[in-house]
Order: C-alpha cells, then sequence, then structure tokens
C-alpha cells in the first residue's frame, strides 16, 4: 500500500517520517464521499467524450460504489503512505477493477480534486448550517412571543438603564442570527462553483466536458481560470469569517446566560440537564454550556487567523501549505455546529427581571420626557431629572416613591399624572418608535419574523438554497 504516483520520477523511497509529517489522511478521510462523488461525475463525463469506454466508466462507477460502501460500514484501512483521501481511493480502486484504474486520474489533478471535494463538502455542511439557524431562530422568536409580558432592565455601560421586554431583549439576538444567516446563504454563492477541469493550473489537452461534470454535481457555475480555481481558498475565508462573526453573538448571549444565572442577578435558571455542579461545593450550579460557547469563539477566530496566514503572499498556483487550511475548516464547522444544537432552551424567572426595572431609576430619562411633554426644553429636563435623582438617593427612594409634593420641588410642571409616566409598563408601552421595546412593536416584530421563517422553511423545504 505505499506505492505513489510519481515514484516514476524518483530514485529513493520516501522516508517514513516523511509520510507521516505530509499525511492528512486523519484529517481529509471525512472527504471521502465527496471524492468519490466527484470521480464518479468525472468517469461519467470522460466515457461521454469518449475518452474512457462506457464499459470502463461502468466498471469504475461500481468500484467506487463498493469503496464508499466498505467506508461507510467500517471495512476500510487508511494508511499515512498514501497521505490522503484521493490516493486511498485510487488504490483502493486499483485494488478492486485492476489497471482500469489507473485511468480515473484523467484529465484532473489532485490540485483540482481537492478544491472540488472542499466546495461539495462546505457546501452541504453550510446548507445544514443554514437550517439549523432558521430552527434556531424559530426557537427565539417562539419563546419572544411566549413571554412577552415579561419586562427586564436593559443595560449601557453594564448599569440598569431603561425597562425593556425580554422578548425584544430575545429579538435582538434574532436579527444578529438572521444577519448570519444572509452571510452563510452569500457566501455558498462563492462555494458553488466548480473547480474540476482545471487541472494542476493550466486547464487539459482532453475534450472534457466542464458543463456536463457542473450539471452532474448540481454546481449553478464553473471557475472561469484554472490557476484561481486550483488556489483558491477565499471561499473558506469567508465561511470562517461568517462564522466568527456568528460566535461573536453566540458568545455575547452567554455572556448574558452566565450573568443571569448568578445569584447577583438571578434573572434565570438554567436547566439541570445544560450544567454542571462543583466537586467540592454542593451549593454549587455552574453554567458550564454558554461558558464553553464562549471560550470556543476563541478557537474559531484563531481558526481565521490561522487561514489567513497560510494564504497570506502564497504565489500562484497550489502550494502545500494549503493542505492545511483543512483542519481550521473542519474544527470550526464541528463547533458552529454544536453551538447552534445546543443553544435551545433556557428557563426565564419572570419576577426577578421585573423587581429588577423597578430599582435604579429606569425611569429618570422618562422623567426628563415627560417635563418635555409638559413645555421644557429636554436639557433643562435631563438636569431637572439627575436632580431628582440625587435627592432620591439620599433618601433611599426610587423616583416614583416620592411623593407629588417632593416631585413638585423640582419643577411646577409636574403633576400627579406623573406617577403613570413613571410606571414600568408605561414605560415600555410609551416606546413606539419603530424597533422600539413597546409591546405593539415587538408583537408586530415577532409576527413578522413568524411570516419570514414560515417562508424561509418553505424554501429549505424545496432544497431551493442550492
Amino acid at each position: 500500500m505505499s506505492e505513489k504516483p510519481w515514484e516514476g520520477r524518483f530514485s529513493e523511497k520516501t522516508d517514513t517520517s516523511v509520510e507521516s509529517f505530509t499525511s492528512s489522511i486523519h484529517i481529509d478521510k471525512r472527504l471521502y464521499k465527496h471524492d468519490i462523488e466527484g470521480s464518479i461525475a468525472h468517469c461519467k463525463m470522460l466515457a461521454k467524450v469518449s475518452v474512457i469506454t462506457e464499459d470502463e466508466s461502468l466498471l469504475l462507477i461500481q468500484g467506487l460504489s463498493k469503496i464508499k460502501r466498505d467506508i461507510e460500514r467500517g471495512n476500510f484501512q487508511f494508511y499515512d503512505s498514501l497521505e490522503d483521501i484521493h490516493m486511498h481511493i485510487e488504490a483502493a480502486l486499483a485494488q478492486q477493477v485492476g489497471k482500469t484504474a489507473q485511468k480515473l486520474h484523467t484529465a484532473r489533478s489532485r490540485n483540482d480534486q481537492v478544491a472540488l471535494d472542499v466546495r461539495m463538502y462546505l457546501r452541504d455542511e453550510v446548507t445544514g448550517i443554514i437550517k439549523s439557524l432558521v430552527e434556531l431562530r424559530k426557537v427565539i422568536v417562539d419563546f419572544a412571543k411566549l413571554h412577552m409580558d415579561v419586562i427586564l432592565p436593559g443595560y449601557t455601560h453594564m448599569q440598569r438603564a431603561q425597562p425593556i421586554l425580554l422578548s425584544h431583549h430575545l429579538m435582538a439576538y434574532y436579527e444578529m442570527f438572521s444577519r448570519d444567516l444572509e452571510r452563510f446563504k452569500e457566501g455558498l454563492k462563492r462555494i458553488n462553483v466548480m473547480p474540476l477541469g482545471s487541472a494542476a493550473l493550466a486547464g487539459t489537452t482532453y475534450p472534457i466536458d466542464r458543463d456536463y461534470t457542473a450539471k452532474l454535481l448540481d454546481f449553478p457555475k464553473i471557475s472561469t481560470n484554472s490557476i484561481d480555481a486550483v488556489s483558491d481558498r477565499d471561499f473558506i475565508i469567508e465561511f470562517l469569517a461568517s462564522a466568527s462573526i456568528c460566535m461573536v453573538h453566540f458568545s455575547r448571549i452567554s455572556e448574558e446566560l452566565i450573568l443571569w444565572s448568578s445569584s447577583e442577578f438571578g434573572f434565570i435558571e438554567l436547566s439541570d440537564a445544560f450544567s454542571t455542579g462543583s466537586s467540592i461545593m454542593p451549593q454549587k450550579k455552574n453554567p458550564d454550556v454558554p461558558e464553553l460557547v464562549r471560550g470556543k469563539s476563541g478557537r474559531v477566530f484563531g481558526n481565521l487567523i490561522t487561514l489567513l496566514t497560510i494564504m497570506k503572499s502564497l504565489p500562484l498556483a497550489y502550494n502545500r501549505d494549503m493542505q492545511e487550511d483543512k483542519e481550521p475548516l473542519f474544527e470550526t464547522l464541528d463547533t458552529l455546529k454544536a453551538c447552534i444544537d445546543i443553544y435551545k432552551k433556557m428557563l426565564i424567572n419572570k419576577e426577578v427581571m421585573k423587581q429588577a426595572t423597578s430599582t435604579g431609576f429606569l425611569n429618570a430619562t422618562d422623567m426628563a420626557d415627560y417635563l418635555v411633554t409638559m413645555g421644557m426644553p429636554f436639557r433643562a429636563a435631563h438636569n431637572c431629572a439627575g436632580k431628582a435623582v440625587n435627592y432620591a438617593l439620599n433618601k433611599n427612594k426610587e423616583l416614583h416613591e416620592l411623593t407629588l409634593k417632593e416631585l413638585q420641588t423640582f419643577s411646577p410642571l409636574i403633576k400627579d399624572d406623573i406617577f403613570n409616566a413613571l410606571s414600568t409598563q408605561h414605560m415600555i408601552d410609551r416606546r413606539k418608535s419603530f424597533g422600539g421595546t413597546s409591546t405593539e412593536n415587538v408583537t408586530a416584530a415577532v409576527r413578522q419574523a413568524e411570516k419570514s421563517l414560515e417562508e424561509e422553511i418553505g424554501y429549505l423545504k424545496g432544497d431551493g438554497n442550492k
């Protein structure tokens, strides 16, 4: 199993340490399915243009199909001496069909072959990620709809700022993950380009039919420059960039869940199924899942930097450095899919959240807005409300706990209807500007999201993503 396709040029056998160092089979063996699918399409195309006979094509396809079954059943041996998945399949095919296997590689190179495999693999994976993000966004929308009555303090600078609906807060993440979805969809267009037929870098002398191969492999577009086709890894970099942004969003929601589940906040209690305990402190319930997601974001960011560094300053066309593209790609795919899958179930403590909105002077802005409606300029109203906050702090009270007489010492414009203006629900419902946190707005946003999700789910069921 140690024969190399280039042995005719060399007088010495490859050193075993070199075989181990250059081998990528432990990484790229997951490409077997796509490598075989690409080879089957290549066989059909070679037969169509009479480079090989129909009988040879059928024999090769039968052999390739058997190899696929053997790999799926675990009846296949992998060796460092054969370097990568392409050489493994080619060597196994020779055992299956004899010398006819030597015709499989006609009119192609491992350079355009691996580019094809990775594009096909990533196309399938990104399609799955898109579907998973649709499901995650549906979970968020369903949760927001179910908890429309829950109010929590909104924060700026990690200080309580203004009361908002929990649903409004959750829908912010819906928007983030919606942008992620758009990025993955856009990236899919650039992934879905067929490079096969570019050969090593200059194309081939054989009368191949690239359009036919592209049709067999469901590619809507074929590469137009053979040099670029074998040396391009932009589509992987773009995916890693999109994945990194998505992980930023997961890290942000993770941080909030970690904070909210602490005793200091007490907003949520994570399900036991998504928590762990302490080996020494019996009372502990640790938010390990969001902590790990927060930590794994660093791995994904690092993978993006890894590939950018690999590709930086590489001359055209293919260079062996590019073999190192798969490990950061595969790890990112595995990490992102796991994070999307696990982020679905959290329990919200409504009462603690609601109580938190009644402290910390979250209604100070609304007092200023009230004074503006009574005829006071905003800057003056801001100053007046600030003085009232300072007074209330010294009295160890909230603004709404002050008497009307006390409030009127700051402005004679204040009437007894100010207490309604300072109530939490009133503060929420007055914020009707487009995109604001009013119940009316958030309800409309949830309805629009539900409508969009119905369209997306229908689109995906029709496999319209390709």
